[in-house]
C-alpha cells in the first residue's frame, strides 16, 4: 500500500480539541454560507405577490406580469430591436417586479382627425423592495421614463400622505401622471382619485379583483403577460369600437350611424369575454386570444366555418414584395362559411339592421371587383387569398382557384366586358373594366381580381421570388391548415417601441417587422394566435410614443 510505512501517532487530548473545534469552525462557517446563499436567492426569487388582490373588483379589464424584467427583455432580444437600438438597456432594477393593471373604463378622444380610445386605469407594481428602494426607483427609473414621454421639462411635485409618498408629474401640455408610493408597492396611472380608491381595498372597505368570479375562473399565471376583459368590459369596449369604425370606414353620414349602431349590437349580443396571453417562442411573442361567443353562435361557426384540406396549389407565389397585408382563407364550403356569417351576424342586430345587412352584403366584396358574392363563392375552390397594397384597402386583389370559369365571370362587375378580347401579358388572359380600375387575370387554373395595379403586381410577382418567400413566419402562412392566416408587415412599430424603450442608432432608419395571425373556430368560440416581434406588449409600449 501507498501509506503502508508511515507511522500513525496516537492523537493528544490537545490535537483532539483543536481538531474538533476545526470541524466545527468548518461546520459553522458551512452553515453560515448555506443559510447566506438561501437568503441571497429568497432575495433573488421572492413569493409572488397575489396582484390581484391589489386592485379594486370593478375592473371592466384587467392585465399582468409577473416579472416585469423578463418581459421586456422578450422584447428587446428580438432581431427587429436588436437592429435598431443604439444599445440593449439594463432591466436588472426590473427583476421579479410584478406589474397588474385594471381598467376601469375607457373615453374617445379624437387626435388628428381620428378617432382613439384611451382607456382609464390604475396599475400597481410589487417591487419586493424596502421601502426606500421603492422610493429611490420612483425617483430615479420611474421619473427617467415618464419624462422621456411626457418631456424632459415635465415638473415634478411630492407630499406624503396615508404613510406613503405621492409624485405628480406635469407635461408643458398639462398631462399628468401620478404614483404613490407605500411600502414596497407602487401605484400609478393618469387618475389620481383611481389611485388613491385602492387604498380602500387594504383597509377592507372595498372588495378586490380577487373577488371577481369570471376572472378567477380563467386566471392563470405561468406566462409573460395575462389579460382578461369581463362582459361588462366588451360591452363598453363595443360602443367606442362602433364609434370609432364608424369614422374610418366611411365619411358619409348615414353610412357612419348605420355601422356605429350595428357593430356594437353584433358584439354585445355573441361576445362573452376575452383571454389573452403571451409568451416567448422561437419565432418571437406569441400572444393567443380566447374569445368566447355565447353557446348557440360558437356552435353555429364551428360548423360552417370549418376548414378544408391542405391546399396543394402555388397562389402564395403571387404575393408581391410590396404588399401590405395578405390574408388566406381556407374554408370547406366559401359559400356555406358565406351564408353563415352573414346570418349569424344579421340575427345579432334589430330588424332594420338585419334587412339593410342583407341587402346589401353583396358590397362587402365590391372592393375585389365582385357584384355578386353567392355566384363567386360557389365557383371557386376552398382557398381564397386576398392581398393589400395600402392600411385602407383602396388598393386590393384577390386570388382565387376556379371550378367554374363561365359561371365565375358572370359573378364579376359588369363594368368588365368578358366578350371582348383579353390582353395577354404575363402569360395571362386580362379584362379591364372601362375606366381600366378593375382587372380580371385567368392564368391556368387561377382568377386574380381587383383594383388593376394590385392584379397586375401579383401577376409579376409569380415571375420572381421576393425575400420574405424565405422567412419562417411566411413558410408557417403558405402551410398553414387553420380557417384564416394573415401575413402582414408592420412598417412603423419598430421604431417607436425601440424610442420607448431605449435609445437609437439612427434616426432615420426604418425596419419593417413581419407577423403571422391565425384563426380557427371551436366549440367556445373564436380562438387566434398571432406571432411578432414585439406582440400585444409592444403595441401597449407603442402607445406610449403616438
Amino acid at each position: 500500500m501507498l501509506f503502508q510505512n508511515v507511522k500513525i501517532r496516537k492523537m493528544s487530548a490537545e490535537d483532539k480539541s483543536f481538531f474538533l473545534k476545526s470541524k466545527l469552525v468548518k461546520f459553522s462557517l458551512g452553515v453560515c454560507l448555506v443559510v447566506f446563499a438561501l437568503a441571497v436567492n429568497s432575495c433573488r426569487t421572492p413569493p409572488k405577490t397575489e396582484m390581484r388582490s391589489l386592485l379594486p373588483n370593478n375592473a371592466v379589464a384587467y392585465l399582468e406580469t409577473n416579472d416585469l424584467a423578463k418581459t421586456l427583455k422578450s422584447l428587446t432580444d428580438s432581431p427587429a430591436f436588436q437592429q435598431l437600438a443604439h444599445k440593449t438597456p439594463n432591466f436588472s432594477a426590473l427583476e421579479n417586479m410584478q406589474i397588474a393593471v385594471a381598467v376601469t373604463g375607457f373615453e374617445t378622444i379624437e387626435e388628428n382627425a381620428a378617432l382613439n380610445i384611451k382607456p382609464q386605469f390604475v396599475a400597481v407594481a410589487e417591487t419586493h423592495a424596502w421601502s426606500w428602494q421603492t422610493i429611490s426607483f420612483a425617483e430615479n427609473q420611474l421619473d427617467a421614463f415618464v419624462r422621456k414621454n411626457y418631456g424632459d421639462q415635465a415638473k415634478l411635485e411630492t407630499s406624503q400622505k396615508n404613510g406613503g409618498k405621492i409624485f405628480t408629474w406635469t407635461a408643458n401640455d398639462n398631462r399628468r401622471f401620478f404614483a404613490f408610493v407605500q411600502g414596497s408597492l407602487i401605484y400609478l396611472g393618469t387618475d389620481a382619485a383611481a389611485i388613491e380608491n385602492c387604498s380602500a381595498i387594504k383597509s377592507g372597505e372595498a372588495e378586490s379583483l380577487i373577488k371577481h368570479e369570471s376572472l378567477s375562473r380563467v386566471y392563470t399565471q405561468n406566462n409573460l403577460v395575462f389579460g382578461y376583459v369581463s362582459l361588462e368590459g366588451v360591452n363598453k369596449i363595443a360602443d367606442f369600437a362602433g364609434v370609432k369604425a364608424a369614422v374610418e370606414m366611411t365619411e358619409e353620414s348615414g353610412g357612419r350611424t348605420f355601422i356605429a349602431g350595428v357593430l356594437p349590437q353584433i358584439l354585445q349580443n355573441t361576445t362573452r369575454e376575452i383571454i389573452w396571453t403571451a409568451n416567448k417562442t422561437e419565432l418571437g411573442i406569441e400572444d393567443n386570444y380566447i374569445i368566447s361567443l355565447v353557446p348557440e353562435t360558437s356552435s353555429e361557426l364551428k360548423e360552417t366555418l370549418s376548414a378544408g384540406n391542405q391546399p396543394t396549389t402555388n397562389s402564395v407565389n403571387f404575393l408581391p414584395a410590396d404588399f401590405f397585408s395578405a390574408t388566406r382563407y381556407n374554408l370547406k364550403s366559401p359559400l356555406i362559411a358565406w351564408r353563415s356569417l352573414l346570418l349569424s351576424t344579421a340575427k345579432n342586430t334589430d330588424a332594420l339592421s338585419r334587412n339593410l345587412l342583407i341587402q346589401f352584403s353583396d358590397n362587402l366584396l365590391e372592393p375585389y371587383g365582385v357584384s355578386n358574392a353567392e355566384t363567386f363563392l360557389s365557383s371557386i375552390d376552398s382557398e381564397i387569398i386576398t392581398v393589400l397594397f395600402d392600411e385602407a384597402g383602396d388598393r386590393s386583389a384577390a386570388i382565387v382557384t376556379v371550378k367554374d370559369k363561365e359561371k365565375l365571370k358572370k359573378s364579376v362587375t359588369k363594368d368588365i366586358n368578358f366578350q371582348k378580347p383579353p390582353i395577354i401579358q404575363e402569360n395571362a388572359e386580362i379584362w379591364l373594366s372601362g375606366d381600366k380600375n378593375f382587372a380580371a387575370a385567368f392564368i391556368e387554373y387561377k382568377l386574380i381580381l381587383g383594383e388593376r395595379e394590385s392584379v397586375l403586381k401579383c401577376l409579376q410577382a409569380e415571375q420572381s421570388r421576393p425575400d420574405f418567400i424565405n422567412n419562417l413566419t411566411f413558410r408557417s402562412f403558405a402551410s398553414s391548415v387553420n380557417v384564416a392566416a394573415t401575413f402582414a408587415k408592420d412598417v412603423e412599430s419598430a421604431e417607436k417601441i425601440v424610442e420607448v424603450l431605449a435609445q437609437r442608432k439612427d434616426e432615420n432608419r426604418k425596419l419593417a417587422t413581419f407577423y403571422l395571425t391565425e384563426t380557427r373556430f371551436t366549440e367556445n368560440g373564436i380562438e387566434r394566435r398571432t406571432i411578432s416581434d414585439f406582440g400585444l406588449i409592444g403595441i401597449i409600449l407603442k402607445q406610449m410614443n403616438n
